[in-house]
Order: structure tokens, then sequence, then C-alpha cells
């Protein structure tokens, strides 16, 4: 019998980067495969299944690429979580801790209504820093976050407990040990 491939399948390991002794989780390989990428956001979108959403809000860069393709299947709208400087109109920030420093990420200051519902979508869930940060802008501009989807979670690095612990919704297709 024929296994059928995981989306965890799709994804490339690669040791020793961006640092020596991290293993980082490539997921262009799955989003190069159009079975791959199909299987994903199906799965990215399966436990909302029913669930009205209003906007998806994709944090930089690579849940640009699912944020978009999750819009279009729940006929939402997209909306982009930036690094700072990189919106054209007003924003807002938020800033957030990184391993040795901080980062700050904007959104547009009309990108969300108040009400709205809304699914935050990224690659990887590593400490939950940037989700976060995302999460407070988009509860700063009255939206409401629905649920919170991710393709890999690293579990070891605490980013799901931590956002749990703020009343979310975490969803994620794959997850591994270590960083």
């Amino acid at each position: 019998m024929i296994q059928q491939k995981q989306v965890r399948d799709y994804i490339r390991a690669i040791v020793d980067f961006p640092h020596e002794g991290i293993v980082f989780r490539d997921v262009t390989t799955l989003f190069a495969d159009p079975r791959g990428f199909r299987m994903a956001i199906d799965q990215l979108l399966h436990p909302y299944a029913g669930l009205r959403f209003d906007k998806v809000v994709g944090l930089e860069a690579r849940g640009f690429i699912l944020g978009g393709a999750v819009a279009h299947q729940l006929s939402a709208g997209f909306v982009p979580i930036r690094k700072k400087g990189k919106l054209p109109a007003a924003t807002i920030a938020e800033s957030y801790t990184l391993e040795y420093g901080e980062a700050v990420v904007e959104i547009h200051d009309d990108a969300i209504s108040p009400g709205e519902r809304i699914l935050l979508v990224d690659d990887l869930l590593a400490t939950g820093g940037t989700a976060e940060a995302g999460i407070k802008l988009v509860e700063r501009l009255g939206g409401e976050i629905i649920g919170c989807a991710f393709i890999v979670d690293l579990p070891e690095l605490g980013g799901r407990k931590r956002l749990e612990d703020m009343g979310m919704d975490v969803h994620a297709l794959c997850a591994y040990d270590g960083h």
C-alpha cells in the first residue's frame, strides 16, 4: 500500500542555518509543490470550516504567501503585518523581543475595523513573539482573533503556550522537536 505524503514530508530541514545548532524548517519546498501547497492550505482551514472570517492577517514574510491563499479560499480580505517602515500609509506599531534585541512590526491603522473576525496565519510558531505582536495590533484596531494557524510548531520554544495563555486558539499542521 502506498502511503500518502503528509505536509511535513514536503518541508526541507537545513542544518546549521541561520546559525550553528539550528535546524531551519524550510517551507519553500512545500510552497513549490502544487499538491503539498494545496494540502497545507486545506489543512490550515480545516478546523475553521463553517466559521466566518472578515480578514486574514499574514505575518511577514512567508505568512503573506499562506495568508493570501487562505484569504482567497475564505473569500476574505488579506492584511499584511510588516516589519517597521515597510508600509506606505499611516500605521500603528508593536515591539517585541528577539533572542538578541527587539523588533517592531506594523499594520495600517485602517486595515481592520472594530468587530471584524480575523484569522492570523504564519509559516512557523517558535517563541510566539511575532504572533503575539500581531495579535496585539489586531486587537488595538478592534479586531477579534478567531484563530492562529501555522504550518510548523516548535513546541520546545513555547510559542503555542504563550498564545494559548493569551486565550488564542492555535492550530499547527506539524511539530518538530528542537530549535
